[in-house]
């Protein structure tokens, strides 16, 4: 029988894969988004948003010294979760992601979706990063590639939540017609592909979670149990096999989101059911959603350690915009 026995997490932000002082120039770019999510629900255009924002401690935040020093934190974490992917010896990854209409649209968008072709395409890159000139993305390749899915542990999966009662979608190919992605699979993926695998590439299955677009966003506790579930399918497959399980997304963003931040970690790293439940779904939303990933790994890896963890507060803009990076393994 297969054995789950790794488990990580990671954030995906495009800022991870930019130099520091590229991370001022999103900021800017975020002056025009008009449906900015503040730390108090409230939706508004980022004018409205800093008149808000608690401007004397975010200063502090976003200094060129401060750029430096959390892109270096970054950059460490990633680092180090590609030695430790390296390191497991994986014979399967399945990677727990949300698609942001790269592929699923609204003319069918399941809560879960899993994977189970045979290959994936990975894009060269996220989007040009805004006024970012012609400034080469950190880890990204200069080309489209194919990378192999395993097809077989994915069916596995498919058939085992459903008789465990959660009704998934599924899907065997990628339409080169649909979606932004344009044919290949999502940037939450993608970042895996890019700055994790290096040149050993785990044969992957890819789940579609979807965090970001109401009604059918999954609650916290769903996603904890479907964790339980993965693990359960893993552990009968029939296979002799090392697999690990990959949360990939979050923290907080686009509003940067401490105090939310510390509620999801504290319940992951206690395994914390009743505290994950609680989260409030009212601040779960935009990229705050993808917290919903890290549940679903936690459940997961029940059984394993959280060995390592890290939480990186990225903020770009006066208005407290940016990401709240986390990474993490379980083994």
């Amino acid at each position: 029988m297969a054995q789950l026995v790794l488990g990580i997490g990671t954030s995906h932000s495009p800022q991870l894969s930019v130099a520091w002082d590229g991370w001022a120039l999103r900021g800017e770019a975020d002056k025009q988004h008009t449906a900015l999510i503040g730390t108090d629900g409230i939706v508004s255009n980022y004018d409205d948003l800093l008149a808000r924002a608690d401007v004397k401690r975010i200063a502090r935040e976003i200094t060129d010294e401060m750029f430096r020093t959390r892109h270096r934190e970054n950059q460490r974490a990633i680092g180090r979760l590609a030695e430790v992917l390296a390191k497991a010896d994986l014979d399967a990854l399945v990677m727990v992601g949300d698609d942001q209409h790269e592929y699923l649209l609204d003319d069918n968008l399941p809560a879960v979706c899993i994977y189970w072709g045979d290959q994936v395409v990975v894009k060269a890159g996220p989007p040009p990063l805004p006024r970012n000139g012609n400034r080469r993305l950190i880890g990204y390749a200069d080309k489209d590639r194919t990378f192999p899915t395993e097809g077989k542990l994915g069916k596995h999966l498919i058939e085992f939540m459903v008789e465990s009662e959660f009704d998934v979608g599924r899907s065997s190919h990628l339409d080169p017609t649909r979606g932004r992605a344009e044919g290949g699979i999502g940037h939450a993926f993608g970042f895996v592909y890019h700055r994790l695998m290096g040149d050993r590439v785990v044969p992957t299955v890819p789940i579609m979670l979807n965090t970001y677009y109401p009604p059918n966003q999954p609650t916290p506790k769903r996603c904890y149990d479907m964790g339980r579930a993965i693990r359960r399918a893993i552990e009968a497959w029939p296979i002799d096999a090392r697999v690990g399980v990959l949360a990939t997304g979050g923290l907080s963003h686009f509003v940067v989101d401490e105090e939310l931040d510390s509620m999801a970690l504290d319940g992951i790293k206690n395994r914390d059911v009743g505290k994950l439940s609680r989260l409030p779904r009212e601040r779960m939303n935009s990229g705050n959603s993808e917290i919903r990933n890290w549940i679903v790994a936690t459940g997961a890896t029940e059984h394993l350690e959280m060995r390592w963890s890290t939480y990186v507060p990225s903020y770009r803009s006066p208005a407290g915009t940016g990401c709240a990076m986390a990474f993490a393994e379980w083994s």
